[in-house]
């Protein structure tokens, strides 16, 4: 089996030489046998198919996803003792940097941190393979396998190419195939027109800082949000500019990116089907407002962009524009930032948290990371009623003492308006 990989996947496979790796790391609490793990592996692979597969070019140099049933690749598991409580930051960051072998796959491997009664594991995955909705699944089906081997997690129907993401109405109507085909071919020609500088910006160290809200706190937290009509995502957007703002000062940029669950817009792609990229609205702070005034402004923008998101021209052009690939990848690596950080909030995560051999004792928040541009990356989730943060960023985008100081801000922001509607409600 095999398919001609989308543009958004060629965009975040490259030329297979860089990492762009996410990570999902987790502890267990038990004990389990090496053998188990490697069949519940075996199990999941079965139900995806692109789990086996590996990325061929063909003649024209333009990379597929290939899978030789006369050669099947199995899932590495690295496993270390436990040393420490953090050893799984250490093995992210190590995960997040280390490339996969692309031309020979698979493009998911294993960590396990081994200790007596208690594990964290890390799987990590290539980004052109899987968004983090999908890597979820695979989470929740590896865990009931490990659990219980006879389950039966069942079959993914394996996305092959646009005809089974978009419905045919709109794939092939003519008018929509040729409008689609002038953006792609004005996006190619501006693409090649801008000016662009030879060498990407240094990004030096990378580094990962890692927090997590108790659940009084992220309870209180959604209980603020309510009352306030916003969602919990646009309010953390508005305290992540007002933190940039106050520790970046003139090199802030009043502009965070929100990645949008494809699956809300176009639910032919199923919640258990691979699948490795979505949509994006952008977001700023407005001035002169005070904070609640501001996030309630931002999630007026939040709900007219997201109104105007259209995943299927939005494919339909990025299919019309693979000619201008090499010129896209070109500016995002070493086009000016204009960009304080991608924010993307993963929500509740609803994978049970008791087994019969084990405890899923936490989730911590994915992480990724890859080699187009700023990497400056938060991601949360929910998790057992705590939500978790995961910071990535690289020294030379946003130096390390300032991430920690947004860290702080952030935290202390949340505190002070939780307080303020408190004080309010007495």
């Amino acid at each position: 089996m095999r398919r001609k990989l989308l543009f958004g996947e060629r965009m975040l496979h490259g030329d297979g030489t860089l990492p762009f790796n996410g990570v999902i790391p987790f502890r267990l609490r038990g004990v389990f046998a090496e053998a188990d793990l490697h069949f519940a592996l075996g199990k999941v692979q079965e139900k995806h198919p692109w789990l086996n597969a590996f990325v061929q070019n063909d003649d024209q140099q333009r990379p597929w996803f290939v899978i030789d049933l006369a050669k099947p690749v199995k899932i590495p598991v690295r496993i270390i003792d436990q040393l420490s409580d953090n050893d799984w930051q250490t093995e992210s960051h190590r995960e997040l940097l280390t490339p996969f072998n692309t031309d020979k796959g698979p493009l998911l491997r294993v960590v396990w941190i081994k200790g007596d009664t208690t594990s964290d594991m890390i799987i990590t995955i290539h980004h052109c393979l899987c968004d983090g909705g999908s890597a979820m699944s695979i989470l929740a089906e590896l865990l009931q396998l490990l659990d219980d081997p006879t389950t039966d997690i069942g079959k993914e129907n394996p996305i092959k190419g646009m005809e089974d993401i978009i419905p045919p109405a709109i794939l092939n109507n003519k008018a929509k195939q040729i409008k689609a085909k002038m953006i792609g071919g004005l996006a190619a020609v501006a693409l090649k027109l801008m000016p662009v500088k030879k060498n990407p910006v240094d990004r030096k160290r990378d580094y990962l800082i890692h927090w997590k809200f108790d659940e009084s706190l992220s309870k209180d937290l959604i209980v603020y949000c309510k009352s306030a009509g916003i969602t919990v995502n646009t309010m953390l957007c508005g305290v992540l500019l007002e933190a940039f703002k106050q520790v970046r000062k003139d090199q802030a940029h009043n502009k965070v990116s929100c990645p949008v669950d494809i699956r809300r817009f176009a639910p032919e792609i199923k919640k258990d089907q691979l699948f490795a990229f979505g949509l994006m609205i952008v977001l700023s702070a407005h001035a002169g407002l005070n904070f609640l005034d501001n996030v309630k402004a931002m999630q007026k923008d939040v709900d007219k962009k997201s109104a105007k998101l259209d995943p299927y021209a939005t494919m339909m052009m990025m299919e019309s524009a693979h000619s201008a690939m090499d010129n896209f990848t070109n500016l995002l690596k070493n086009g000016k930032s204009t960009n304080d950080c991608m924010f993307s909030n993963l929500g509740k995560i609803d994978i049970p948290y008791q087994y019969r051999n084990f405890e899923l004792e936490t989730i911590f928040s994915p992480a990724v990371i890859g080699p187009l541009g700023n990497t400056t990356t938060m991601v949360t989730s929910t998790y057992r009623g705590q939500m978790d943060f995961s910071f990535i960023a690289s020294e030379g985008f946003v130096p390390y003492e300032d991430a920690l100081a947004i860290k702080d801000k952030m935290i202390a922001m949340i505190k002070e308006q939780i307080g303020n509607i408190a004080v309010a409600v007495a």
